[in-house]
């Protein structure tokens, strides 16, 4: 899988090879069992079932890093946070923000169109209790630094969205950038900022809570918090 990742010479070959990926047998077992049984509000439904590619803008100079694929959400609409509540706070937060033509995403043709930002998931499978292990998230990681190697002419700013997708930045970004990360590592926090100065190419770091039902039901992370990421994110990538 190493290879086919790095082989992909630019971002279509990478989502086509990211969706043929049968790599982890215990995510493969559950994205398709899921796919099968279906939830019952979706059970007229065809399923993707298979792992779920980025989505966005080839020159993008945001990135949004999340931690995997919801079951029914994802994994059945096959574009990442598409279709599930997570998503719903998500791209409405973007639309706010001028960086979607939109403010909900349900399909996979339903219009939705990003401006200067590209969706990632550190692990392209969606995981039974939203848990992947660390092996499958190391094994998943050869797609995250290829991704990221396509977009870093112009990428200028990540949102981690969750402490996952925080420590999974740290080995993609010494994979493709070629410089260890800070020692301690940052620890990950709403608002956290990541800068150094001494490697200027590469992004800076946000860290924003997930947009997950558990976080924005109980208020811990509101709007008015993803605005204040989304804006500060636009400030560091010369959009605002």
């Amino acid at each position: 899988m190493v290879a086919r990742a790095a082989a992909a010479p630019d971002l279509p070959a990478l989502d086509a090879a990211v969706a043929d990926c049968f790599a982890c047998p215990r995510l493969v077992a559950w994205r398709e069992r899921v796919a099968a049984e279906r939830r019952a509000a979706f059970r007229d439904q065809t399923y993707w079932g298979r792992p779920v590619p980025g989505y966005g803008t080839s020159d993008a100079v945001i990135g949004i890093l999340g931690l995997a694929p919801a079951a029914h959400g994802g994994n059945r609409t096959g574009r990442i946070f598409t279709g599930d509540r997570s998503g719903d706070v998500l791209f409405a937060a973007l639309h706010r923000a001028g960086l979607a033509n939109q403010p909900t995403s349900v399909a996979a043709d339903d219009g939705l169109t990003l401006a200067h930002t590209r969706i990632f998931a550190a692990v392209r499978c969606a995981p039974p209790d939203n848990k992947p292990s660390p092996a499958e998230r190391d094994t998943c990681a050869p797609w995250l630094h290829r991704e990221l190697a396509l977009i870093r002419p112009t990428l200028r700013v990540v949102v981690a969205l969750g402490a996952f997708a925080w420590a999974a930045w740290w080995p993609a970004a010494r994979a493709v950038y070629g410089h260890r990360p800070p020692s301690p590592r940052p620890a990950f926090g709403h608002g956290a900022h990541v800068s150094l100065p001494e490697v200027p190419e590469m992004p800076d770091l946000l860290g924003c809570y997930h947009v997950s039902q558990q976080n924005t039901f109980t208020g811990r992370l509101t709007p008015a918090m993803l605005d204040d990421v989304f804006g500060r994110a636009k400030e560091l990538a010369g959009l605002a």
